[in-house]
């Protein structure tokens, strides 16, 4: 971090506190009803995720480039869930309300670059969807396991690069006053915003990261869908609209989950009360990645029919190994 702790050629001292404190709610009595529902959603994630990830490592039919997406979605959400409610739980449940400097922007980094990575999944598989309903002759070629692999890859590249400079742009902050961290984990602009000295670099990338990993995003996403409808519109019958627009049904549902609650939240962030933030902030983290599994498994039918497949398969062996037994 020495290219973010000096200007000019001049060393400069930076004010690094031992550790910082995550408030949480306030004035709430019961609040750990809260986080024990939190942590029955995380459960839920973490079962739907594993068995999404699963379905499609074991059926050779899924290893598409869609399901590459679909695996990664499952996977960041896996990920990003793990990150965050079990730190959460041991804060808050167990009173640790002091985290380490050092821990707590190592937590933001994880945090950020899993809830970020959610983005740009959706991103891949609404390309995806505008190929395959656009040009449909050429899916083949335009979209192969190659081309996937490198979308993703550059994602995750891209999202670390932006998430490690903002984090590495706090270890030059001064903190003279307060420690106490006005969220329920360590929170970017919180922190920033508690330090005492030119906060200008960190304002420009606070405003920087929800253009790139919100709002480009979204906008891609919104012309994919226009053209997708406009082509829908030149099809011939309804039946073959309605047809094409199913396979696109999983993927909106997780955009309007995803994208709502959390542009709410930023765009009303200075209006709303500090609890009201907590919760919009903490379920926008928790409830895209336990509804992301449930959705595919039930408005995907090639995944319907996997997971039907594989438990008869292994129904039929169950069968199997008693007979043996028997004889």
């Amino acid at each position: 971090m020495d290219l973010f702790n000096s200007a000019l050629g001049k060393n400069i001292t930076f004010v690094r506190p031992a550790y910082f404190i995550i408030s949480g709610f306030i004035g709430i009595p019961n609040v750990k009803y809260y986080y024990v529902f939190l942590c029955f959603v995380y459960l839920v994630s973490v079962l739907g995720n594993t068995a999404v990830m699963a379905v499609i490592i074991l059926d050779h039919n899924l290893r598409t480039p869609k399901y590459i997406a679909v695996f990664n979605l499952a996977f960041a959400d896996l990920f990003g869930s793990s990150a965050l409610v079990p730190k959460v739980l041991d804060i808050f449940l167990f009173n640790h309300h002091r985290i380490i400097y050092n821990n707590c922007l190592t937590f933001m980094f994880f945090c950020y670059t899993c809830l970020s990575m959610q983005a740009l999944n959706l991103v891949a598989l609404a390309y995806d969807r505008l190929v395959a309903i656009i040009f449909p002759l050429h899916y083949q070629v335009k979209v192969t396991h190659r081309f996937m692999f490198s979308l993703i890859a550059s994602f995750w590249l891209f999202i670390i690069t932006v998430t490690l400079i903002a984090v590495g742009l706090l270890t030059r902050l001064s903190y003279c006053q307060s420690v106490v961290v006005n969220s329920y984990f360590c929170d970017h602009g919180q922190i920033y915003k508690l330090a005492c000295n030119d906060k200008t670099p960190n304002i420009v990338i606070g405003g920087l990261l929800p253009i790139l990993i919100l709002w480009f995003p979204l906008v891609f996403i919104l012309v994919s869908y226009s053209c997708i409808g406009y082509a829908l519109s030149k099809v011939a019958t309804f039946q073959e609209r309605l047809k094409a627009f199913k396979t696109c049904t999983a993927h909106l549902s997780l955009v309007i989950i995803y994208f709502l609650p959390i542009l709410i939240t930023f765009t009303m962030s200075a209006k709303i009360h500090p609890n009201a933030r907590i919760i919009n902030l903490s379920l926008t983290s928790v409830f895209p990645p336990m509804l992301n599994p449930i959705i595919y498994v039930l408005q995907t039918q090639e995944i319907k029919v996997s997971v039907k497949t594989l438990l008869k398969i292994r129904k039929q062996s169950k069968i199997t190994v008693k007979k043996v037994m028997i004889k």
